[in-house]
């Protein structure tokens, strides 16, 4: 498959990401709420990198960290948290697993393991968005964004993530990224997109309008393929996130509509 649709495809997966979750509480998160988990998104790049960078070794370990964290939390994305999800779904997750494990140089199993990274990515981002206040968590997506950015044109990122990327959990599936045709794209990308779903699962109309945002942005965004090797595409979900809350603040609305402060305060 060329990169230019492994690529798009990959685009469009970040798009779902943001279309798929829907709102979900549990209250006994509450007790874990505090402003301070906003700081997650952007210290996850810091800290990976950072990591890997001084102990190449470290990548290994990433790699089972993901390969015990993912599934479950794809499995809880598949049962409960995804729109028209049932419980007795939460066991794709195991055929999703063996295919990956199974044929992890074929499409089919890039298809299955890039499945699994995404809905894990659903159910990490709906346990950041219980216990971090939307407002703090919406600037955290953008600080993850700048972050992300400012590593990419420094070239801090690429040495780094390709060690990441990498890392093999002794012959079992990579699900600290996403390996799909001739393209590959990080958890972190996924996680932002997974998120931004997660955090506007309250109002149906605003998450679609998010999601295509994101799709256009994003897949105009891999036009930049063209004249650069990588790029930070933790920005369309950032951008489409900024022009979600530009529009609704320079929308009119009555005192009595119910949507205009589901994004949340600070």
């Amino acid at each position: 498959m060329s990169f230019a649709v492994s690529i798009s495809i990959l685009s469009l997966i970040q798009a779902a990401l943001v279309a798929l979750p829907q709102l979900r509480r549990s209250d006994w998160l509450g007790a874990f709420r505090s402003r301070w988990w906003a700081l997650l998104p952007a210290l996850s790049i810091v800290v990976v990198i950072a990591i890997v960078e001084l102990e190449s070794e470290s990548a290994t370990v990433l790699s089972w960290l993901a390969l015990v964290a993912v599934p479950p939390s794809a499995a809880l994305a598949l049962g409960w948290l995804v729109r028209g999800a049932r419980p007795a779904g939460a066991l794709a997750a195991v055929p999703l697993f063996a295919l990956a494990w199974a044929s992890p140089g074929s499409l089919a199993g890039e298809a299955a393991a890039t499945a699994l990274t995404a809905l894990g990515c659903v159910g990490l981002g709906w346990l950041l968005v219980s216990v971090a206040p939307a407002g703090w968590l919406k600037l955290g997506i953008y600080a993850m964004a700048a972050v992300d950015t400012w590593y990419v044109a420094t070239n801090l990122l690429q040495g780094p993530n390709a060690v990441l990327t990498a890392a093999a959990p002794a012959g079992l599936p990579r699900l600290q990224a996403v390996h799909f045709g001739s393209a590959q794209m990080g958890f972190g990308d996924l996680f932002v997109a997974a998120t931004l779903g997660c955090l506007l699962a309250g109002v149906r109309t605003r998450q679609r309008h998010a999601a295509l945002l994101v799709a256009i942005l994003a897949l105009a965004f891999d036009l930049l393929f063209f004249a650069l090797d990588t790029l930070p595409a933790t920005v369309p979900v950032a951008l489409a996130l900024a022009l979600i809350e530009w529009r609704e603040r320079n929308a009119p609305t009555s005192r009595s509509d119910p949507s205009r402060s589901q994004l949340g305060s600070l």
